[in-house]
Order: C-alpha cells, then sequence, then structure tokens
C-alpha cells in the first residue's frame, strides 16, 4: 500500500465480508484496486483523472464500481456502488433480502447467511448443502455445521407487512439474528 489510499469500504455479502481499498495518485494517475488485500485492477498513467474502475468482489462476482468525482480544485470524492446501487442502498436492501446470524460452534466462529430469494445458505464463504422440507406451519431448511444439526425456520408472521420470519436453530437452541 502507498500513501494514495484514498478510500476503504468493508461490504458484507453471502461469501463473507470482503474489504475494498482504493489507491488514486492524482499526480500520477495512478488507480488501484485491492480486495482483500490482493490487488484486482491496476491502471498507471491516466491523464483523466475523474471516472469510473469496475471490479467484481467475492465468490458470486459481484459486480462494483468506485466512482471518482471532482468536487473542488484538486479534492475528489469517491463513491462505492454495489451492483449499481450506492453502497447505503445496497445494504438496506440486502438485509431484506438476506438473514445473517453470527455464532461460536466449537471454538470457530461462523457467519451463516441465509439468501431469501433462492434458500440458499452460506457459512464463512462457503455454500452449503441443504434439504427443505415443507412443515404445518412453513418450510424447514436443514443443514450440519460440524457435527451439529442446524435448520432455519420459515414461517408466517401473520402480518403483511412483517411477512416470512427466519428463524436458525442449532441443535435445537434458538440463534439470534444479526444486523450487519
Amino acid at each position: 500500500m502507498s500513501n494514495d489510499l484514498a478510500g476503504v469500504w468493508e461490504v458484507a455479502l453471502s461469501d463473507g465480508v470482503h474489504r475494498i481499498e482504493f489507491e488514486h495518485g492524482t499526480t500520477t494517475g495512478k488507480r488501484v484496486i485491492h480486495v482483500d488485500g490482493k490487488e484486482v485492477l491496476r491502471r498507471d498513467w491516466m491523464f483523466k483523472l475523474v471516472g469510473k474502475e469496475t471490479f467484481n468482489v467475492g465468490k458470486s462476482a459481484t459486480k462494483a464500481t468506485i466512482n471518482i468525482d471532482a468536487v473542488s480544485g484538486f479534492a475528489y470524492e469517491y463513491t462505492l456502488e454495489i451492483n449499481g446501487k450506492s453502497l447505503k442502498k445496497y445494504m438496506e436492501n440486502r438485509s431484506k433480502v438476506t438473514s445473517t446470524w453470527v455464532l461460536n460452534l466449537d471454538g470457530t466462529d461462523c457467519r451463516v447467511v441465509l439468501e431469501k430469494d433462492t434458500m440458499d445458505v452460506w457459512c464463512n464463504g462457503q455454500k452449503i448443502e441443504t434439504a427443505g422440507e415443507f412443515v404445518d406451519d412453513g418450510t424447514e431448511t436443514h443443514f450440519t455445521l460440524g457435527d451439529h444439526n442446524c435448520c432455519v425456520k420459515a414461517v408466517s408472521s401473520g402480518k403483511r407487512r412483517d411477512g416470512i420470519i427466519h428463524t436458525l436453530l442449532v441443535d435445537g437452541t434458538e440463534i439470534a439474528e444479526c444486523t450487519e
């Protein structure tokens, strides 16, 4: 990393939380993007100091764009978009389409993410094999983490505005959902 570091963002995706770092050399025109410490884009000697750079993040190759705008004189503003939405809007929408739980199993921290639209379950960046079944009050998605039996229960809240409530059970114990 050089002293041209212009922006750092943390982005929570299903496969984990990714750190994006952007270097912008305003005298050399250099642009460098690192995702999780790994260089994914480098442009040297860019004569146009404003513009955008697009790259992929995570195992699902989520599209990310860094916008570079001049604000005044030689001051620049850097904004990150994920899938065409501002980071703030993306994270607000993400909280509607995913549920996340963070727990410690056998001394290992686990971040479990449910993608509500596909019912895919991820744990620490790995997509987990699941088995779904319909039950009297909704659905259950079963999977294992190590020696632990896990289940995501999806039941109707009975209120149209609240929709479906997703609950994670590990060995029959309910785990509290976290907000990212």
